[in-house]
């Protein structure tokens, strides 16, 4: 095992510091908007755009994600990581300054693009900048980072609201950003070009065809139709596997790892198991607030905090187990895996009826099933991958992650309104929607199951 000293201080004390600096204004932010949504209505209207408001982001997200394993390859850390800081920082003085709704909007899509490119590019630093058997302290932290954030976000948000005002907010962020894009530019070393995929086109077409087949799904589970909803999944599936068949036919400029969701090869199940638990476990972070306030007559606020429950679970696990040794790697995935599902059938029951305290004890069981096993997804997959294929697949797992995560919430909210929920008034009926929901959460964990176990018997 090795010593937290090691990791906290020397040479990689500044390189932990920046990590967790990335990873907080991506995490921050994401629950920071929640907070500010009603005053910021309330000062420019554009009610009707609130869900875009979340959506654009994760979309901007994902693209960012997509493309930073090819980027990282090409260019190093350097430039990928200080670039998307700043665009970070541009979307959040353009929300700052925005007189309208949809002008806003197109500053959370370059917050996307920031917040996504450096998360995905983090991963790849953890990866490059720590030793073999650092790299679970140093996802440790990150973890940490994320769950503090969860709690955190909404406080600085109401704190701005309150006493300053929601634009302050977003250029407190934009400086945050702009200061840790000088920072990497200072700190991070330069890498030299890598000529066999420098002359080539940057894929926009690929990116194009992945953010058009995500936004058609995440319209889909948003408006929906009998006649329309169907058509607008169909049509966003077939232009994700339209982009999945051109990224594994670009060569050099693939922007994910060769056969990305698949059980056939043990790196395309580990993604194919993070897509399907991502799928899996939404549904209480969607609908999670609004069913206790429903059912159990609790306030937002504690309905909220008993989400990010799942935050504090993820993050004392992760610091529990994060100096194992190598050789606990793939049992600690598998085992983590197992207690997610767990935490998803005890939601099918303990949402609906309760106790409130029940609730709670399973989203801290949601989150140590993630902080058991995600300590060690990286180190296993890096330990697999090809040489070519590492910043690739560091960058591939919080994007696929975050994809997984748009996705399911789409699927999530056609299973709510198919089950009545946005109609519903009687308890009774909510409370047999509200099994649903989770019911249908679990063929998603069944597969990421199967996935999770090629993952670990066949590397």
């Amino acid at each position: 095992m090795s010593s937290w000293r090691s990791t906290l201080t020397g040479q990689y004390a500044p390189a932990v510091a920046l990590i967790c600096l990335a990873v907080w204004l991506h995490a921050a932010d994401a629950t920071l908007i929640a907070t500010l949504i009603p005053v910021i209505t309330a000062d420019i209207g554009g009610i009707n755009l609130i869900p875009w408001a979340v959506a654009l982001y994760e979309i901007g997200s994902i693209v960012a994600g997509a493309a930073s394993g090819l980027l990282a390859i090409k260019y190093g850390l350097k430039q990928p990581m200080a670039i998307a800081a700043l665009l970070f920082a541009i979307g959040c003085i353009i929300s700052a300054l925005a007189p309208a709704m949809w002008v806003m909007l197109c500053g959370r899509v370059l917050q996307g693009f920031g917040g996504g490119g450096l998360v995905a590019l983090s991963f790849v630093a953890m990866n490059t900048l720590f030793p073999k058997h650092l790299v679970p302290q140093a996802l440790a932290f990150v973890s940490t980072v994320w769950g503090i954030s969860a709690f955190i976000g909404p406080l600085i948000g109401g704190v701005f609201a309150s006493y300053a005002s929601w634009r302050q907010a977003f250029g407190f962020f934009a400086i945050a950003a702009l200061l840790l894009s000088v920072w990497i530019l200072r700190r991070v070393q330069a890498k030299a070009p890598v000529t066999t995929a420098q002359n080539e086109r940057f894929p926009i077409n690929r990116l194009l065809l992945l953010t058009a087949g995500v936004l058609c799904i995440a319209y889909a589970g948003a408006a929906i139709s009998p006649l329309r909803t169907p058509l607008l999944i169909v049509l966003g599936v077939c232009l994700l596997i339209w982009f999945l068949r051109a990224d594994s036919h670009a060569g050099d400029s693939r922007l994910l790892p060769l056969n990305p969701i698949s059980l056939r090869h043990p790196l395309s199940a580990g993604l194919t198991m993070i897509l399907c638990f991502a799928i899996a476990t939404i549904a209480i972070s969607v609908y999670g607030p609004y069913l206790m306030t429903k059912i159990h007559g609790m306030r937002v606020l504690v309905a909220g905090y008993i989400v990010a429950c799942s935050s504090v679970g993820w993050s004392l696990a992760a610091v529990a187990v994060a100096r194992l040794d190598e050789r606990y790697d793939r049992r600690m995935i598998f085992y983590g895996m197992l207690v997610l599902t767990l935490s998803i059938a005890g939601f099918v029951f303990s949402v609906p009826h309760g106790p409130v305290w029940l609730i709670a004890v399973f989203a801290l069981v949601e989150g140590a099933g993630f902080g058991m096993a995600w300590t060690f997804i990286l180190r296993l997959a890096s330990t697999i991958a090809p040489e070519s294929e590492k910043e690739r697949i560091a960058a591939a797992i919080p994007t696929v992650h975050r994809a997984g995560y748009a996705l399911g919430a789409a699927y999530i909210g056609i299973v709510a309104n198919t089950a009545q929920l946005d109609s519903a008034d009687n308890i009774q009926i909510v409370q047999a929607a509200t099994f649903w929901i989770f019911m249908a959460c679990l063929p998603f964990a069944a597969l990421g199951l199967l996935a999770a176990w090629r993952f670990v018997r066949q590397s």
